[in-house]
Protein backbone atom coordinates (compact mmCIF):
# COMPACT_ATOMS: atom_id res chain seq x y z
CA UNK A 1 0.00 0.00 0.00
CA UNK A 2 1.25 3.21 -0.86
CA UNK A 3 0.74 6.40 0.96
CA UNK A 4 -2.12 7.55 -1.85
CA UNK A 5 -3.89 4.40 -2.55
CA UNK A 6 -5.79 2.88 0.29
CA UNK A 7 -8.62 0.27 0.23
CA UNK A 8 -9.63 0.43 3.60
CA UNK A 9 -11.43 3.26 5.76
CA UNK A 10 -9.29 5.28 8.35
CA UNK A 11 -11.63 7.53 9.70
CA UNK A 12 -10.62 11.20 11.02
CA UNK A 13 -8.18 11.81 13.90
CA UNK A 14 -9.56 13.24 16.86
CA UNK A 15 -13.62 13.96 17.20
CA UNK A 16 -16.45 14.53 14.66
CA UNK A 17 -17.87 15.57 17.32
CA UNK A 18 -14.80 18.74 17.23
CA UNK A 19 -14.63 18.68 13.72
CA UNK A 20 -18.19 19.53 12.96
CA UNK A 21 -18.33 22.24 15.87
CA UNK A 22 -15.29 24.16 13.78
CA UNK A 23 -17.37 23.61 10.64
CA UNK A 24 -20.23 25.08 12.17
CA UNK A 25 -18.65 28.21 13.59
CA UNK A 26 -17.10 28.97 10.57
CA UNK A 27 -20.19 28.70 8.37
CA UNK A 28 -21.87 31.18 11.23
CA UNK A 29 -18.56 33.55 10.90
CA UNK A 30 -19.22 33.76 7.05
CA UNK A 31 -22.35 34.40 7.23
CA UNK A 32 -22.58 37.16 10.33
CA UNK A 33 -19.56 38.45 8.02
CA UNK A 34 -22.12 38.77 5.39
CA UNK A 35 -24.80 40.63 7.64
CA UNK A 36 -22.31 42.94 8.85
CA UNK A 37 -21.53 44.13 5.77
CA UNK A 38 -24.59 44.54 4.10
CA UNK A 39 -25.27 46.29 7.99
CA UNK A 40 -22.54 48.95 6.86
CA UNK A 41 -20.28 48.19 9.32
CA UNK A 42 -17.46 46.88 6.52
CA UNK A 43 -14.64 46.98 8.94
CA UNK A 44 -16.13 44.49 11.61
CA UNK A 45 -17.48 42.64 8.52
CA UNK A 46 -13.46 42.70 7.58
CA UNK A 47 -12.32 41.34 10.64
CA UNK A 48 -15.51 38.42 11.46
CA UNK A 49 -14.44 37.21 7.82
CA UNK A 50 -10.90 36.97 8.37
CA UNK A 51 -11.54 35.09 11.24
CA UNK A 52 -13.74 32.54 9.76
CA UNK A 53 -10.85 32.54 6.78
CA UNK A 54 -8.42 31.38 9.72
CA UNK A 55 -10.68 28.63 10.69
CA UNK A 56 -11.75 27.66 7.17
CA UNK A 57 -7.88 26.97 6.82
CA UNK A 58 -7.17 24.71 9.91
CA UNK A 59 -9.69 22.89 9.02
CA UNK A 60 -8.15 22.88 5.74
CA UNK A 61 -4.81 21.77 6.97
CA UNK A 62 -6.32 19.12 9.61
CA UNK A 63 -8.77 17.39 6.73
CA UNK A 64 -5.69 17.34 4.45
CA UNK A 65 -2.96 16.01 6.93
CA UNK A 66 -6.32 13.39 8.55
CA UNK A 67 -7.02 11.98 4.87
CA UNK A 68 -4.06 12.08 2.80
CA UNK A 69 -0.53 14.16 4.23
CA UNK A 70 -0.02 11.71 7.02
CA UNK A 71 0.11 8.76 4.39
CA UNK A 72 2.19 9.91 2.33
CA UNK A 73 4.81 11.20 5.24
CA UNK A 74 4.59 7.41 6.85
CA UNK A 75 5.09 5.96 3.45
CA UNK A 76 8.57 7.88 3.26
CA UNK A 77 9.78 7.03 6.82
CA UNK A 78 9.10 3.14 5.97
CA UNK A 79 10.94 3.49 3.10
CA UNK A 80 13.74 5.12 4.66
CA UNK A 81 14.08 2.37 7.25
CA UNK A 82 14.75 -0.07 4.24
CA UNK A 83 13.14 -2.97 6.04
CA UNK A 84 15.02 -6.64 5.53
CA UNK A 85 11.31 -7.74 5.41
CA UNK A 86 11.30 -10.23 7.57
CA UNK A 87 11.34 -8.22 10.72
CA UNK A 88 8.64 -8.30 13.61
CA UNK A 89 7.33 -5.10 14.53
CA UNK A 90 5.14 -3.34 16.31
CA UNK A 91 2.85 -0.57 16.03
CA UNK A 92 2.36 1.25 19.56
CA UNK A 93 -1.46 2.58 19.60
CA UNK A 94 -2.32 1.65 15.79
CA UNK A 95 -6.11 2.60 15.99
CA UNK A 96 -7.79 1.40 12.79
CA UNK A 97 -4.46 0.58 11.10
CA UNK A 98 -3.24 3.08 9.11
CA UNK A 99 0.19 2.64 9.96
CA UNK A 100 0.46 -1.10 10.88
CA UNK A 101 -1.18 -1.95 7.37
CA UNK A 102 1.60 -0.03 5.74
CA UNK A 103 4.23 -1.45 7.62
CA UNK A 104 2.85 -4.98 6.61
CA UNK A 105 3.36 -3.95 3.16
CA UNK A 106 7.15 -3.88 4.04
CA UNK A 107 7.21 -7.29 4.98
CA UNK A 108 6.56 -10.42 2.57
CA UNK A 109 8.40 -12.53 5.35
CA UNK A 110 7.63 -10.64 8.71
CA UNK A 111 4.93 -10.37 10.98
CA UNK A 112 3.38 -6.77 12.26
CA UNK A 113 1.59 -6.43 15.85
CA UNK A 114 -1.17 -3.94 16.31
CA UNK A 115 -1.69 -2.73 20.02
CA UNK A 116 -4.23 -0.37 21.06
CA UNK A 117 -6.44 0.09 23.83
CA UNK A 118 -9.21 1.40 20.94
CA UNK A 119 -10.69 4.86 22.93
CA UNK A 120 -12.31 7.25 20.97
CA UNK A 121 -9.60 9.75 20.28
CA UNK A 122 -10.10 8.42 16.44
CA UNK A 123 -13.57 8.62 15.25
CA UNK A 124 -15.06 5.02 14.12
CA UNK A 125 -12.13 2.90 16.41
CA UNK A 126 -12.29 -0.43 17.21
CA UNK A 127 -11.26 -3.25 16.49
CA UNK A 128 -13.06 -4.54 14.44
CA UNK A 129 -12.78 -1.55 11.99
CA UNK A 130 -8.60 -2.44 12.24
CA UNK A 131 -9.09 -6.22 11.55
CA UNK A 132 -11.80 -5.05 8.15
CA UNK A 133 -8.85 -2.50 6.44
CA UNK A 134 -6.34 -5.30 7.42
CA UNK A 135 -8.60 -7.40 5.29
CA UNK A 136 -9.16 -4.97 3.12
CA UNK A 137 -5.54 -3.82 2.38
CA UNK A 138 -4.73 -7.70 1.91
CA UNK A 139 -2.37 -8.04 5.15
CA UNK A 140 -4.24 -9.70 7.85
CA UNK A 141 -2.51 -13.00 7.61
CA UNK A 142 0.61 -11.38 8.59
CA UNK A 143 -1.10 -8.88 10.98
CA UNK A 144 -2.01 -9.36 14.54
CA UNK A 145 -4.14 -7.13 16.94
CA UNK A 146 -3.83 -6.93 20.68
CA UNK A 147 -5.61 -4.86 22.93
CA UNK A 148 -3.72 -3.75 25.78
CA UNK A 149 -1.48 -0.51 27.37
CA UNK A 150 1.19 1.13 25.80
CA UNK A 151 2.10 1.71 29.63
CA UNK A 152 2.36 -2.14 29.94
CA UNK A 153 2.80 -4.02 27.03
CA UNK A 154 1.66 -7.83 27.19
CA UNK A 155 5.07 -8.61 25.10
CA UNK A 156 8.18 -10.57 26.53
CA UNK A 157 11.50 -8.59 26.69
CA UNK A 158 12.91 -8.21 23.37
CA UNK A 159 9.75 -8.99 20.99
CA UNK A 160 10.41 -6.80 18.07
CA UNK A 161 12.64 -5.48 15.53
CA UNK A 162 10.90 -2.47 14.88
CA UNK A 163 8.48 -0.27 16.82
CA UNK A 164 6.44 2.57 15.03
CA UNK A 165 3.74 5.00 16.84
CA UNK A 166 1.59 7.32 15.23
CA UNK A 167 -0.41 10.11 16.95
CA UNK A 168 -0.57 8.14 20.02
CA UNK A 169 1.82 8.46 23.27
CA UNK A 170 0.54 12.14 23.33
CA UNK A 171 -2.63 10.80 24.70
CA UNK A 172 -1.47 9.62 27.67
CA UNK A 173 -2.32 12.64 30.08
CA UNK A 174 0.50 12.51 32.59
CA UNK A 175 4.24 12.78 31.99
CA UNK A 176 4.80 9.81 33.60
CA UNK A 177 2.69 7.48 31.64
CA UNK A 178 4.13 8.83 28.80
CA UNK A 179 7.88 7.91 29.93
CA UNK A 180 6.79 4.34 30.98
CA UNK A 181 5.36 3.87 27.42
CA UNK A 182 8.76 5.15 26.06
CA UNK A 183 10.03 2.70 28.59
CA UNK A 184 8.14 0.11 27.45
CA UNK A 185 8.86 0.62 23.81
CA UNK A 186 12.64 0.14 24.84
CA UNK A 187 12.51 -2.83 26.81
CA UNK A 188 10.06 -4.50 23.89
CA UNK A 189 13.02 -3.56 21.08
CA UNK A 190 15.32 -6.33 20.25
CA UNK A 191 18.80 -5.32 20.76
CA UNK A 192 19.74 -3.42 17.66
CA UNK A 193 15.83 -2.69 17.36
CA UNK A 194 14.92 1.17 15.52
CA UNK A 195 11.73 3.12 17.00
CA UNK A 196 10.05 5.53 14.70
CA UNK A 197 7.42 7.58 17.02
CA UNK A 198 5.52 10.49 15.32
CA UNK A 199 3.49 12.53 17.70
CA UNK A 200 2.78 16.23 18.04
CA UNK A 201 3.32 16.64 21.23
CA UNK A 202 5.98 16.57 23.94
CA UNK A 203 8.45 14.85 21.65
CA UNK A 204 11.33 16.14 23.26
CA UNK A 205 10.63 14.02 26.23
CA UNK A 206 10.52 11.22 24.10
CA UNK A 207 14.02 11.62 22.44
CA UNK A 208 15.17 12.28 25.93
CA UNK A 209 14.51 9.17 27.72
CA UNK A 210 15.69 7.01 24.68
CA UNK A 211 19.09 8.83 24.60
CA UNK A 212 18.96 7.90 28.52
CA UNK A 213 18.07 4.39 27.83
CA UNK A 214 21.45 4.16 26.06
CA UNK A 215 19.81 4.45 22.27
CA UNK A 216 22.14 5.57 19.53
CA UNK A 217 21.49 8.02 16.71
CA UNK A 218 17.91 9.64 18.77
CA UNK A 219 17.38 12.11 16.35
CA UNK A 220 13.80 14.24 16.12
CA UNK A 221 12.80 16.33 13.68
CA UNK A 222 9.47 18.43 12.64
CA UNK A 223 7.89 16.51 9.24
CA UNK A 224 6.42 19.56 7.64
CA UNK A 225 3.20 20.96 6.33
CA UNK A 226 1.88 17.60 5.24
CA UNK A 227 1.63 16.83 8.86
CA UNK A 228 0.43 19.85 10.04
CA UNK A 229 -3.35 20.39 11.69
CA UNK A 230 -3.35 23.83 11.46
CA UNK A 231 -1.20 26.96 9.80
CA UNK A 232 1.91 26.00 11.29
CA UNK A 233 0.90 24.88 14.53
CA UNK A 234 0.76 22.40 15.80
CA UNK A 235 3.17 20.48 13.95
CA UNK A 236 4.12 16.48 14.33
CA UNK A 237 7.74 15.86 14.70
CA UNK A 238 9.47 12.30 14.56
CA UNK A 239 11.99 10.69 16.87
CA UNK A 240 14.13 7.73 15.57
CA UNK A 241 16.82 5.67 17.44
CA UNK A 242 18.12 2.76 17.93
CA UNK A 243 18.41 0.14 20.58
CA UNK A 244 22.12 -0.89 21.68
CA UNK A 245 22.83 -4.54 21.10
CA UNK A 246 23.83 -6.59 23.90
CA UNK A 247 27.70 -5.68 25.35
CA UNK A 248 30.07 -8.84 25.92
Amino acid sequence: MTGSRRQGEYGFDGNMTGLLGMTAVAVALLAGAAALFVAGFAGAAAVTALAAGALATTLGFYLHTTRRGKFLVWAEILDSLRLRGDERTLDAGCGRGAVLTMTAGHLPRGRATGLDLWTADQSGNGIEAAGRNLAAEGRRERCELVTGDMRSMPFPDASFDLIVSSLAIHNIRDFAGRIRAIEEIARALAPGGRVAIADLAWTWSYAQRLEALGFTGVKRRRLGWRFWWGPGFPTTALVTGTKPEVTQ
